[in-house]
């Protein structure tokens, strides 16, 4: 269990602290401060005190993540505070936690999902254009292997380099230098920072399938500390957290992760979670695409069977006060469309992505 810490103030009266792990990026210090206040909100009495850090991937900015290797890149210094006792609970985008987390860790609460698409921003003297309308051979800035895989094929006139760093280092490369044309960034992110005027066109799942988990924020905590879990359980969103499950258990089924593209695209309609998956060579000329459905509705449930509550964690996730039967079958469909695609030589494709962006 963390170590009580409290607060006296000037009245003598004693309040709880937690404390609250997230990376130093503006964009991170905003996702957190939202966090934040829902749980302030909840739990007036409570003081949240925020400790912000540098990861990995905040400090190798000259190396595109999927050479890297490492699938904790914005996570490990973040996880080391919260095994130490040195934060409570941690705010990340739930696209940068893994599929399987270190033993003592739970995701806690995901929370109802921001636009999870991908966004063209286009260097102002091309305002008003779109991917399409851009002249041949116009570079567009990504670090994904999954948006340059999808793009290319759907853009072949374009041309595809890699562009790092947090998003204010990225629009400041693509605005003060004639390198690139347009960088593809989350939609997500953008409208979070308020920089939505800043956002050309957002790319459909005709266009490009965004990664697991893009656009939703997820709660880490440390399994054991049940007080926590309960805290931060309030905070998620039903749909967002049975979709996210899909996602998740897809990718892990397919063994998938930074250094391969592979996309999804969920929806939940009339009690029905729709899952789109697919892989791709990484130019985007060998892909894999498959939908499938399940039902999650409270109608599945044998009477007096249904479990809510019980500490199971699915693809790193304990969804305290979401139906157990539900997230049983959006793992299960997760793993049958996985199951799917490697039928048919989704496999083949990501061994051979991986071999060629290992040789790059």
């Amino acid at each position: 269990m963390s170590e009580k810490k409290d607060l006296q103030d000037a009245d003598g009266k004693v309040s709880r602290v937690i404390r609250v792990g997230t990376r130093k990026s503006q964009l991170a210090r905003i996702q957190t401060d939202s966090v934040v206040e829902k749980l302030k909100e909840l739990h007036p009495d409570v003081h949240f005190e925020i400790v912000a850090m540098s990861t990995t991937g905040d400090k190798i900015l000259d190396t595109a993540l999927s050479k890297i290797g490492e699938k904790s890149l914005f996570t490990k210094e973040l996880e080391n505070a919260l095994e130490k006792n040195e934060v409570d609970l941690v705010v990340h985008s739930l696209k940068d936690l893994p599929t399987v987390l270190p033993v003592g860790f739970t995701i806690g609460s995901v929370l109802k999902r921001e636009n999870p698409n991908d966004a063209v921003v286009l260097h102002p003297k091309h305002k008003g254009k779109s991917l399409d309308s851009l002249a041949n051979k116009s570079v567009v800035g990504t670090s994904s292997l999954r948006r340059a895989a999808q793009l290319k094929k759907r853009f072949p006139h374009l041309e595809f380099k890699d562009i790092r760093g947090n998003l204010n280092t990225r629009l400041k490369k693509l605005d003060e230098k004639e390198d690139f044309s347009a960088i593809i960034l989350a939609a997500a992110g953008l409208r979070r920072m308020g920089w939505e005027n800043r956002i050309s066109q957002i790319l459909g799942p005709d266009d490009c399938m965004y990664a697991v988990g893009q656009g939703a924020l997820a709660v880490e905590v440390r399994a054991q500390d049940q007080d926590i879990l309960e805290m931060v359980s309030v905070l998620n969103d039903a749909d967002t957290m049975l979709r996210c499950i899909a996602e998740r258990a897809f990718l892990k089924h397919l063994e998938g992760g930074c250094s391969v593209p592979v996309a999804v695209y969920t929806e939940v309609k009339n009690s029905q979670l729709y899952l789109t998956g697919a892989v791709y060579s990484l130019d985007g000329s060998d892909s894999l695409k498959e939908t499938m459905q399940t039902s999650i509705s409270s109608d599945n449930q044998v009477e007096g069977q249904e479990r809510v509550d019980e500490k199971v964690q699915r693809v790193g996730i304990t969804a305290l006060k979401v139906s157990e039967a539900a997230q049983d079958a959006a793992v299960k469909l997760g793993v049958d469309l996985g199951n799917l695609l490697l039928s048919k030589g989704a496999k083949e494709i990501l061994t051979v992505a991986r071999q060629l962006n290992d040789a790059r």
